[in-house]
């Protein structure tokens, strides 16, 4: 193929990119909904772009569903609400839902109760073999109420040689704290919330957590689960500390030892939560191009399709559009597929591409979590994952995020395609908020498999995270002028050609459970 014609294929169509994003924001797409109207116009949206372009419908379980049942990918999800007339009773002490507390569950059950649940501070509730350290080493918490930190002791001491210093860690996320609780048996889980260490506010706490959740369902109604997960103002825990006579900030400081001791609290916990559980399927989309050599191997590319949907209000519908978070990133999916088709058809990539758009990103990664438990590709079959969570809808800049440090070789990747660029990699200049586990591709990485996050929320735009960010203004507009988007999809391909021509498997570079998981997936 002559050298400007092969040019000519890699350019990006940024027409051709603003139309995706301006229909999937528009108002008729009702803000991207999961289980509503909205979603089934997105995922025929993205069906039909997908298979215009020549792309395969990537899933063989679902061939006969509809004309493009073989583009989605079912997510079989719960909307749990708690009841929120509830009080946890310490002791003597009284706490109500929502200004004191907050308590939700992911498993299908309808009344959960602590009866005289025994109270135990655990410090950060870590068990990190790689940092030496196990703050459940000491105690038995089966069945028991267990009292958490937010965050890990690297933040808390602000020292580099613990943990990973400001930057944090997997061990930090509330998320893990609820996993690991799970595991050690315990019945319910209270992280205690501080403004610095959790990085939002106790409002952020009580929003998100006091309302309806969705959640994925497995074949055991999510008997793994942990039964309560809680949060802990701040002022309440330390009344409970003292009415046991104990002081709160003391132990919280000796919580920084590796070898901090468990300290059981004399109280007990007493409460009942009750839920209203309804079910619903969700979609993710996925749709792939076919591999000359290793159809097998999968380079992924991903991106989140829902955002809040609409809210209806006294004053009437507000809608969510997420312009930017992330119809961007869906527009981006789909212009990278359309570039690497092309170039398929002059020369065919050895590896398979799969393009997947998953749901319900923005209620718990719950699309990715399905999709990464294999039943469409094993988590061994996947080479690596490009994951876009909101594109620079701006200028070109003369940088690339990377998000995390150390992680991966997927880091080398991004630095070879930015170099020639001429673009510099700049490491993420908010480590403390741990976004490298609050994307879609964790799913993935938590499974073992190496990947990249795209996200630049607000960097070249400090107006955006104030003011649109998870809001109504998240709107699409015409005087964007797209170089970033230009500039990263350009990037994205590279990397994504680059590994679909290679025998590479990328690796982990830390010690983690994601190493141990990707060693132990390859070896079977």
């Amino acid at each position: 193929m002559h050298a400007n014609a092969e040019q000519k294929i890699s350019i990006v169509d940024l027409p051709n990119v603003a139309k995706h994003i301006e229909v999937l924001a528009s108002d008729a797409f009702q803000g991207r909904g999961p289980l509503t109207e909205g979603e089934q116009l997105t995922i025929n949206y993205l069906a039909e772009q997908y298979q215009a372009m020549g792309l395969l419908g990537a899933n063989p379980n679902n061939g006969q569903s509809s004309p493009l049942g073989r583009y989605f990918q079912a997510v079989p999800m719960a909307k749990i609400t708690p009841n929120q007339d509830m009080t946890l009773k310490i002791g003597d002490l009284s706490f109500a839902s929502g200004s004191d507390f907050t308590a939700r569950t992911e498993q299908i059950n309808s009344q959960i109760t602590l009866n005289d649940s025994a109270l135990v501070f655990v410090g950060y509730g870590i068990n990190a073999p790689e940092y030496q350290w196990n703050d459940y080493a000491d105690i038995d918490v089966s069945g028991k109420t267990v009292i958490v930190l937010v965050n890990d002791p690297g933040f808390a001491t602000q020292d580099a040689k613990l943990f990973t210093g400001n930057a944090m860690t997997y061990y930090g996320r509330w998320t893990y704290k609820y996993e690991e609780a799970a595991r050690q048996g315990a019945k319910a889980v209270l992280i205690v919330h501080e403004t610095a260490a959790a990085a939002y506010p106790w409002s952020v706490v009580e929003s998100s957590n006091t309302g309806s959740k969705y959640t994925l369902v497995d074949g055991q109604q999510n008997k793994s689960k942990l039964p309560i997960m809680g949060w802990l103002q701040l002022a309440a825990t330390e009344q409970i500390f003292k009415q046991s006579g104990l002081d709160y900030q003391q132990l919280k400081k000796q919580a920084l030892q590796a070898d901090f001791t468990p300290t059981t609290l004399q109280q007990s916990a007493n409460l009942t939560l009750v839920n209203t559980i309804s079910r619903a399927t969700s979609h993710n989309v996925v749709a792939k191009i076919e591999g000359s050599k290793y159809p097998d191997e999968y380079v992924l590319v991903g991106a989140h399709w829902d955002h809040f949907g609409t809210k209806h209000t006294p004053d009437g519908d507000i809608i969510y559009n997420g312009a930017v978070d992330n119809a961007s990133g869906v527009g981006g999916t789909l212009e990278m597929a359309r570039i690497l088709m092309a170039k398929h058809k002059v020369t065919p990539f050895e590896r398979s591409i799969l393009f997947i758009n998953f749901t319900a990103e923005e209620t718990g990664l719950i699309g990715s979590e399905q999709f990464s438990k294999g039943e469409i590709i094993p988590t061994k079959n996947m080479v690596a994952l490009v994951n876009i969570d909101g594109m620079n809808v701006l200028d070109k800049v003369d940088y690339i995020l990377q998000y995390g440090d150390g992680l991966s070789e997927m880091e080398d990747y991004l630095v070879q395609a930015a170099k020639v660029q001429h673009r510099q990699v700049k490491l993420d200049p908010r480590p403390q908020n741990g976004l490298f586990f609050r994307s879609d591709h964790f799913s993935m990485a938590k499974r073992g498999v190496p990947s990249l996050l795209f996200m630049s929320l607000g960097d070249t735009d400090p107006d955006y995270i104030a003011h649109r960010y998870h809001k109504a203004e998240d709107d699409f507009s015409a005087d964007w002028s797209l170089g970033g988007v230009e500039q990263d999809i350009e990037l994205m391909v590279d990397i994504t050609e680059t590994l679909a021509n290679s025998r590479d498997w990328p690796k982990w570079k830390m010690d983690s459970d994601f190493k141990t998981s990707r060693e132990a997936d390859l070896a079977h």
